[in-house]
């Protein structure tokens, strides 16, 4: 079996709160975090959505831990970094994959989720990160209800994404000329991953 986790990370900060632009300064709110378990045929047969506050972090470091692959949206370049200072280990050299970073690879630049997720799966972000700051600093019951839905929505619309370019090998989005570009992508694993699970069975 294959284990993947797709995860998105909120901050308790915004940059310009912070001197610099290091993520690692902004503090982590929430981790929300998508784990599930693939079969031969890479076909999802159990899959959890866990959230994580500050104070329950240990619990979710063997999560990542055990993947065989780790799935975000600008990971690499936000939430990794993010975690930095809350992590014994060496993160950062998990398997990640992050989609930002292959739609970049090949179309040059940096597209957000909202755009991709618009045109690849008729479907919008449900709020703005902006707003999940506020939603930690406002601190009541109901605003930190809303800072974790938002966050387990980014996760599920991660997956979403990731998914279709597995089936579809692509992803759809519109430029700043609101023309409508298809960018091919290949999220398929290395040829010796598969071998290697292979004769798990």
């Amino acid at each position: 079996m294959y284990n993947e986790v797709f995860f998105d990370v909120e901050t308790k900060k915004l940059f310009g709160d912070i001197e610099g632009f290091d993520p690692g300064d902004l503090g982590v709110s929430i981790v929300s975090v998508y784990s599930r378990k693939l079969d031969e045929n890479f076909n999802e047969v159990e899959g959890k959505m866990q959230s994580f506050w500050e104070k329950d972090f240990e619990h979710m470091w063997p999560i990542f831990q055990e993947a065989d692959r780790i799935i975000g949206y600008n990971s690499i370049g936000f939430d990794v970094p993010a975690l930095a200072p809350y992590v014994n280990f060496p993160f950062q050299k998990l398997p990640h994959l992050d989609i930002m970073y292959k739609v970049k690879d090949v179309f040059g630049r940096r597209i957000p989720m909202d755009a991709i997720a618009k045109e690849t799966l008729d479907r919008e972000k449900t709020d703005v990160g902006l707003n999940a700051v506020y939603y930690w600093q406002k601190g009541d019951k109901e605003s930190l209800e809303k800072l974790k839905k938002y966050c387990e929505m980014d996760v599920l619309i991660t997956r979403d994404i990731y998914d279709f370019v597995i089936k579809n090998k692509h992803v759809l989005f519109k430029d700043k000329w609101n023309t409508l570009r298809k960018v091919e992508l290949d999220f398929s694993y290395p040829e010796e991953t598969q071998e290697k699970q292979a004769g798990l069975f």
